[in-house]
């Protein structure tokens, strides 16, 4: 077995090293230059471009088809003017179509992105990596994002105040747009020199056109973009905005008998302030005071068995706009050293209850204030600090009539600074970043750090026209505390000194800090011809700590990776566009141990049609966690192998679907996964759009980690065969009267039920055979006892040890009806009605019982809510 891994790795590489050496000739387009002139009287922005002040400058035009078939004319032109005065910058937009009958006017809230569009890309920091971007559709939708990472990532959740409008006609569609120079980042020059790309979605054809072609080979986007010229003379446009709310929120609920603080309903009026001061025109300042954090959408359900935090993405409004300026992920997936839903988290700790008493917790610690200073300088320094401030946090204990205040959240202060520097020509960055976290801890919190700071270093590289490239950080931790606290952190899953097969680990109880380090190094080809490749090393130390205001699964990794994809970029009378992608990867700790092996092959296929298959296997010669027995000794699974199948209709239609399987083959099936996922989209009418998503996953295992007991000088890890059904379904539908004022439903039922049989203690935990690994116990060693198991390994007659039923039936329903008015631009009103309910049923019943007997026949819970909101613009 290990030949033929060392034959496959030996492979593998010979085929990634001498793709290496293939040379790839570059496509070179000229840079295409718009020149605009300043106007003494501004169009009306009515989408008609009849006004006399767009004869003032020529029409930008000859675009050129992006996708499917890149370098050749579309199937119609677009042109586009641009114009200016003192105060803001003026697009005009005239989208050609035959068919006018045919022009996709699809009604959605704004950022909605459906329908014929064009969208007018303006990199005003000229750095060649950051654009802001302004999208009209054709039924006169706005949309606005921040493009990021020369194009690789795109922010809708920036919303500046500007105005457009949109107008259909004989000849196709146009449209009118009115941007303030107060909403644009820029430096002080004489002439403005932007970068400037104009974009057209042909919705119907699944097609895209821009004005500066960008080749397929081009390993950028804004890098490649064309320029704006004429700005001549603009004055600094200091941003300043003020948005007070009002919330008035009003709670339904089942009443609790003997419950004070469960009386059936509660009250709350709500009210604070955010605002954004430009303190240059590159350089703005984000205040918020008593910030309304209510999330339109809820978290998915999740149920985790493996012990490990989940990680859920942020959806408040002041921490996810611009929130790309403080990310700093350092090794593989969600790893960042700062996690903005750590700030206002809910409370750490939980009052002590004596018989009778009942206590009103907090769901969140409350953010006194938080404040942003962000942007991006012309001479291409980006820098970002936040800084954030929450209360202390109290719990009310009523104990029959009288009522005590509890402390269950210290007095925290949270402070984030980065700051990146591009050099040669934006060809190259370096930066970094710094957080702290310090918490007053007068109370009962021995169990908290209290300080905890990170820094990191990160760069990037790119040369020869940005194909290739190189890129990496380095991350550190130092995190203080009580020994208590320390010794917490030593003993938690992201760490676990206290594993018994670990050398290089142990916990020292008297130990009041700990400090790690971690980081990546890649490098690879982007760009050029058909051939990418990348290659690379992360690592995370034991003692790495990241929680107290970022983002850490698991520390003690070392894992190498390297891949390598081939595009296959003209379309065919088959296809539109294909590639096929080959990965690899291992995994040691910091002890030296090989923990994993990894192969995987997959690729997808967009066929002519516009429908699309994705499809993938993997094999795992060698899988080894040092995780699983929660502090016992490594653990190894049965050799995998995997593979996954999806596939889709055109998403250009009306109505379209996914289809998706994903499954695996294990030896003497020790464990088995299904995952099955259908969703479908519907648009019936041009205002109204209907989707519906559905997964069921099994998830059997013979071996699953129940506890652990003494038994003599010995400790047991006991395990059981588990059989593991979860199901959800999200339902969403949006219906927009117009463009400012829409209407959303979002519904999401969650059952994960989980029956164990066939309980079994760790034998051997290394053994490759699954019959050596585990003894199973027999019905003479294991009887269960009013919802104990108690057994008698030695079958002497007494119990030697017991645990509780591992069992569980999971449930959890939440939905939200929002209707959205924005009145004005910039300004608000939502009305929300949310409903909620979480549950445990009998695990005996199946999953619909459990729905009905959770959901169906539960009283919900309901939330009324209201929020105005007005933005005051200077």
């Amino acid at each position: 077995m290990k030949a033929n891994q060392l034959k496959l790795t030996i492979a593998f590489f010979v085929v990634f090293v001498f793709t290496q050496s293939v040379l790839s000739q570059d496509i070179i387009v000229p840079k295409k230059i718009y020149t605009t002139k300043p106007i003494s009287n501004p169009p009306k922005i009515d989408g008609i471009l009849d006004d006399e002040s767009w004869n003032a400058v020529e029409w930008g035009t000859d675009f050129v088809e992006k996708d499917p078939d890149e370098g050749t004319p579309p199937t119609y032109q677009t042109r586009f003017k641009i114009t200016y005065d003192a105060k803001y910058l003026y697009v005009a937009i005239r989208a050609f179509d035959d068919e006018p009958d045919l022009i996709e006017k699809r009604l959605s809230r704004r950022d909605g992105f459906a329908g014929d569009r064009v969208n007018v890309i303006i990199d005003s920091y000229h750095d060649k990596r950051t654009a802001f971007v302004f999208t009209i559709t054709a039924a006169g939708v706005k949309g606005d994002e921040i493009a990021t990472d020369n194009g690789n990532n795109w922010d809708d959740s920036w919303n500046p105040i500007w105005y457009t409008k949109a107008a259909s006609d004989d000849k196709g569609w146009t449209a009118e747009m009115k941007i303030p120079f107060s909403q644009l980042r820029f430096g002080k020059s004489k002439e403005q020199i932007w970068g400037l790309n104009v974009n057209r979605n042909f919705f119907r054809e699944n097609e895209r056109s821009l004005w500066q072609r960008i080749p397929n080979t081009s390993a950028g986007f804004i890098s490649d973009i064309g320029e704006l010229h004429g700005l001549l003379n603009l004055e600094s446009q200091k941003q300043l905005e003020i948005q007070p709310f009002l919330v008035n929120q009003f709670d339904a609920y089942q009443k609790v008998p003997n419950n004070p603080f469960r009386d059936g309903s509660d009250y709350t009026v709500n009210a604070g302030l955010d605002a954004k001061i430009g303190i240059t025109n590159d350089l703005t300042l984000d205040l918020t005071v008593n910030p309304d954090f209510g999330q339109v959408e809820a978290d998915p359900g999740a149920i985790a068995l493996d012990g490990f935090q989940i990680f859920f993405r942020e959806q408040r409004p002041f921490f996810v706009e611009n929130k790309n300026i403080f990310d700093f992920r350092f090794a593989n997936g969600q790893d960042n050293l700062f996690y903005s839903r750590r700030v206002g988290r809910s409370p750490h700790g939980f009052p002590s209850l004596s018989s009778g008493e009942f206590a009103d917790v907090p769901v969140n610690t409350t953010i006194l204030g938080a404040a942003k200073f962000s942007g991006k300088t012309k001479n291409g320094w980006s820098i970002g600090i936040l800084e954030s401030v929450t209360a202390n946090e109290y719990a009310e204990v009523d104990s029959n009539g009288s009522r005590r205040k509890e402390i269950v959240e210290p007095l925290t202060n949270y402070f984030v600074a980065r700051a990146q520097k591009d050099f040669n020509d934006r060809n190259s960055f370096i930066g970094g970043i710094f957080t702290a976290t310090n918490r007053n801890l007068d109370g009962n919190f021995n169990y908290l750090h209290k300080a905890a700071y990170t820094g990191g270093i990160d760069f990037m590289h790119n040369w020869k026209n940005r194909d290739y490239f190189v890129r990496g950080n380095i991350v550190s931790s130092h995190v203080t505390g009580s020994p208590e606290a320390i010794t917490a952190t030593q003993n938690s899953i992201t760490h676990l000194f206290q594993r018994v097969d670990a050398s290089h680990v142990e916990v020292d109880p008297t130990r009041t800090s700990l400090t790690g380090t971690g980081g990546r190094m890649e490098f690879g080809k982007a760009g050029g011809g058909n051939w990418r490749y990348g290659a690379g090393v992360f690592w995370r130390s034991p003692e790495l700590e990241l929680n107290d205001i970022g983002f850490l699964r698991q520390a003690d990794e070392i894992r190498q990776f390297s891949n390598i994809r081939y595009l296959w970029q003209t379309p065919t009378k088959v296809y539109r566009r294909a590639q096929l992608r080959l990965s690899q990867s291992t995994t040691y700790d910091f002890e030296g141990n090989h923990n994993r092996t990894n192969y995987e092959i997959n690729g997808d296929i967009n066929w002519d049609n516009n429908w699309w298959t994705e499809a993938g296997f993997g094999h795992k010669p060698r899988i080894f966690i040092n995780t699983f027995l929660r502090g016992g000794p490594r653990w190894r699974y049965s050799d995998e192998n995997f593979y996954f199948l999806f596939f889709g209709s055109d998403q250009q239609k009306k109505f379209n679907f996914t289809l998706g399987h994903v499954g695996n083959k294990v030896q003497q099936n020790a464990f088995l996964f299904r995952r099955y996922v259908v969703r479908m989209n519907y648009q019936p009418l041009n205002a109204l759009n209907l989707s519906l998503s559905t997964e069921f996953n099994i998830n059997d295992n013979k071996t699953q980690y129940v506890t652990q007991r003494g038994f003599g000088n010995t400790t047991r890890y006991i395990l059981g065969d588990i059989e593991q059904r979860t199901w959800t379904t999200t339902l969403r539908l949006n219906y927009s009267i117009n463009p400012n004022l829409s209407i959303q439903y979002y519904g999401q039922p969650f059952i994960s039920r989980g029956r164990y049989s066939d309980f079994n203690y760790v034998n051997n935990a290394v053994a490759e055979d699954l019959s050596d690994r585990v003894a199973v116990y027999n019905a003479n060693q294991i009887t269960l006892n009013n919802g104990l198991y108690e057994v008698d390994e030695n079958t002497d007659g007494n119990v030697d040890y017991n645990f509780g039923n591992p069992d569980f039936s999971f449930v959890q329903f939440r939905s939200n009806l929002v209707a959205r008015w924005e009145y004005i631009p910039g300004s608000e009103i939502f009305l929300v009605w949310s409903q909620g309910v979480t549950g445990l049923d009998d695990p005996r019943n199946s999953l619909g019982e459990a729905l009905r007997n959770q959901i169906i026949d539960q009283k919900k819970e309901n939330t009324f809510l209201v929020k105005v909101t007005y933005r005051f613009v200077k």
